[in-house]
């Protein structure tokens, strides 16, 4: 049988004013997303000195100790990839709807609640704090795989990997914000507080990285009313509820489509398309086995690179000198002065790249993008780490930033993006959800890897210039090195990866018609079954 008619029509439909709404309502979620993660870089050296001062050592600020700064930095990590994979299961047995508005609840209660971590000692302060971290990356993670399909279904296939990426560029947008509101709320303090001598850290200090984390919770309530609002999409309705009815009148009033009378197809859906095999089945591993192989690991080797350069930039840029050392300047002009060299980071580097990929996405195809990306950031990656002697020198700090900053640029306007749109094209509707929570779960799993590891892997080798705490690792210019190898791996694991470019998502996943064997030839000369 052909493809049902709602489906087509959703195909081919002219963008209209409701795709664009249901980009900012999806892109809301991930602006949220992206702040609460990101921001918490800029405000970790703030609470060393804040809750583990040594009055003892008045000209050493303080730090947090080892365990405590991976733990602050990675277990939103953790929570995120138990949520990619506990809602993208459940967005497939419930609906994507019905779950949608759950992860924005937990969203904005958990940003609150982590501003509000209290306690009688640093450590409870500091357990709280991951408490309620933990639950918000929870939230998180159920918004990638959900808002990802989503998105996919209801697009048009020609346009339909552009509105996934603004989807996500809205990213892009949320680490932009958490350097803003840093810099507004630094300077606000610096301004009305005697903020004392190099090293100080005053009391009102403590206001500074509350109000900051906080404030991720006002994009979470802008857009909770607008999510509910909206309908299930036609996709699920119909390939998995199997009420084409149903899905015919939601998209009719949303998108203005008029539907002849399919109530046969019905029938014809019931006995043509539907497939036996379950996730786990040796069907499903034959037809898409290889692709989320791929997805999963080109996720995976991407992440470890590209958080461990987010969440550590501050220490990098310490450590070639572009932001002052600890001890020259007091606690909240450090913040100020993080958050300003990760703004212009975001300006620069990483919000041009996620528009790059929403320009091009459609055009030059999401597996090309992909290897350019890999390609191009494994090689300023070692770029950065084989000269490093020469980048920390005084008159060469700015070349090394340029040459960091594209790597920021490519990952963006290239694997950050298309990771996140394949895995929400290629699999059929009953398990998309499911494997792009396993394929983000991947993800995630990398920048655990990359959060806990480059901490320790990036420590001097030197004893003497080792931070108080950690033991020696083996320096900056190898920890480079390790990323630049992790992206050249992610490279190779992209010719798993399907081209779907232009193609319905029926067609991909085989769905169009009972035992349709597509084999697909990617543009680089390989057959992938699906």
């Amino acid at each position: 049988m052909g493809q049902l008619q709602v489906l087509k029509a959703l195909d081919v439909a002219k963008t209209q004013l409701y795709h664009f709404t249901a980009i900012v309502i999806a892109g809301m979620g991930f602006f949220t997303d992206a702040y609460d993660l990101f921001s918490v870089s800029v405000v970790t050296k703030l609470l060393g000195r804040i809750y583990y001062e040594d009055g003892s050592k008045p000209d050493h600020p303080g730090l947090l100790p080892p365990h405590v700064n991976a733990a602050v930095n990675g277990v939103a990590l953790c929570g995120t990839l138990a949520g990619n994979l506990f809602f993208g299961w459940l967005g497939d047995r419930m609906g994507r709807k019905k779950v949608y508005g759950i992860t924005l609840i937990l969203m904005f209660a958990c940003s609150i609640f982590s501003g509000l971590s209290f306690g009688k000692s640093a450590k409870a302060v500091m357990a709280t704090l991951c408490f309620f971290r933990f639950w918000l990356g929870f939230g998180i993670g159920g918004d990638y795989p959900l808002s990802a399909t989503i998105m996919s279904e209801y697009a048009n296939k020609k346009t339909r990997g552009a509105f996934i990426a603004a989807v996500f560029a809205m990213q892009g947008l949320g680490i932009l914000a958490g350097g803003i509101v840093s810099i507004i709320v630094s300077a606000a303090f610096m301004n009305n507080y005697e903020t004392g001598r190099a090293g100080k850290t005053v009391p009102q200090a403590d206001y500074v990285w509350r109000i900051i984390l906080m404030f991720g919770a006002v994009p979470a309530a802008l857009t909770y009313y607008w999510r509910m609002r909206m309908p299930e999409t036609a996709r699920y309705t119909a390939l998995v509820v199997k009420n084409v009815k149903q899905a015919e009148a939601d998209m009719s009033r949303v998108l203005h489509l008029k539907f002849e009378n399919e109530q046969d197809k019905n029938v014809a859906l019931d006995t043509s398309t539907s497939f036996n095999y379950g996730l786990l089945s040796r069907e499903f591993a034959k037809r898409h086995g290889a692709h989320l192989l791929g997805t999963a690991s080109s996720w995976f080797f991407l992440d470890i690179a590209f958080y461990s350069q987010n969440l550590f930039q501050k220490d990098i840029f310490s450590a070639i000198g572009w932001i002052p050392a600890a001890n020259t300047m007091n606690a909240i002009e450090e913040v100020f002065r993080i958050a300003r060299a990760q703004t212009l980071i975001a300006l620069c580097a990483i919000i041009p790249g996620y528009w790059f990929a929403v320009a091009f996405i459609d055009v030059i195809g999401r597996v090309t993008i992909q290897l350019m990306g890999f390609f191009f950031m494994t090689l300023f990656m070692f770029s950065l780490a084989i000269p490093y002697n020469h980048w920390t020198q005084r008159d060469h700090r700015i070349g090394f930033v340029v040459l960091y900053a594209f790597t920021f640029f490519f990952a963006n306007f290239g694997p950050n993006t298309t990771t996140f749109v394949i895995p929400a094209e290629i699999f059929p509707a009953r398990f998309r959800s499911t494997c792009h929570g396993i394929s983000a779960a991947a993800g995630k799993a990398g920048a655990i890897v990359g959060a806990f590891g480059f901490l320790y892997a990036a420590q001097s080798k030197d004893h003497k210039k080792v931070e108080q705490g950690y033991p020696p690792g083996f320096g900056i210019k190898n920890a480079l090195i390790v990323l630049g190898v992790s992206n050249a791996l992610g490279f190779l694991s992209t010719f798993l990866v399907p081209e779907s470019k232009r193609r319905s998502l029926e067609e991909m996943s085989a769905e169009a018609e009972q035992g349709h064997d597509l084999a697909r030839e990617s543009r680089y000369g390989r057959n992938f079954p699906v």
